[in-house]
């Protein structure tokens, strides 16, 4: 077996589902960036849906004593690109995406790997619902396969944690305070590796953080603020 049939073959392995269409499959782990006729843009769009309508289906199982506000904040949390990123990662999905484009390789951010990610489950509905079987059921078990106990476990400090910047801004709103205000503060660091330094102001009160980008540096500062206000476990 090559190198790449053995990548893509230890995906579907840890994915727990064998495509019966293998072009589906490459369609999926085709980015933009490889310049070829069939990404995987398309694919990514039904995935994103699909995603989203599993996550509020467990979520609306689940939790039946919460409201719209709450599933809501947690379904943003586990959909956004770093949960999305920690998944594909441990599907071994950047190996795969590798392994059938080596010439033309994707960068291997966190982006490109949520994206190939929602395009890997739209791909798995299509070739389930082409070969007989219910595609949404299929999605909704592997998505129930890695959300289940974070759903079942998942406190307000879940979402609160995960988007600082949202929490600050109905903390600000609840007290009577002035809507947050970001400010760069400072650049530094060579162009591929740069190093933001934000700033936030609440009214009269503030703080500052450091990051990669500015929106984890804004997102630093947001939740030192709250700390300060002591605010941070509140929902």
């Amino acid at each position: 077996m090559t190198r790449s049939k053995a990548d893509v073959g230890d995906l579907e392995a840890r994915l727990g589902y064998r495509f019966q269409d293998p072009t589906l499959l490459r369609e999926a782990l085709t980015h933009t960036s490889a310049g070829l006729p069939h990404d995987n843009q398309r694919l990514e769009f039904l995935g994103d849906a699909l995603l989203n309508f599993a996550v509020a289906l467990i979520l609306h199982r689940e939790r039946p004593d919460w409201q719209e506000g709450p599933m809501s904040k947690l379904r943003g949390v586990l959909v956004r690109t770093d949960s999305l990123h920690a998944w594909a990662a441990d599907l071994g999905l950047d190996r795969a995406l590798k392994a059938v484009h080596p010439r033309k390789a994707p960068p291997m951010g966190p982006k490109p790997l949520a994206d190939a990610l929602e395009a890997l489950l739209a791909a798995v509905y299509l070739d389930a619902q082409a070969t007989g079987s219910d595609g949404t059921a299929r999605v909704a078990a592997l998505v129930e396969a890695r959300f289940l106990e974070p759903i079942r476990q998942a406190r307000p400090e879940s979402w609160t944690r995960s988007d600082p910047k949202t929490h600050l801004q109905e903390t600000a709103a609840r007290l009577g305070l002035p809507a947050p205000v970001y400010a760069q503060v400072d650049l530094a660091g060579p162009g591929h590796a740069p190093r933001f330094t934000m700033r936030v102001s609440v009214g009269s009160l503030s703080a500052q953080a450091e990051g990669p980008t500015r929106k984890r540096a804004e997102g630093e500062a947001a939740q030192r603020l709250l700390d300060q206000l002591g605010t941070h476990t509140e929902s």
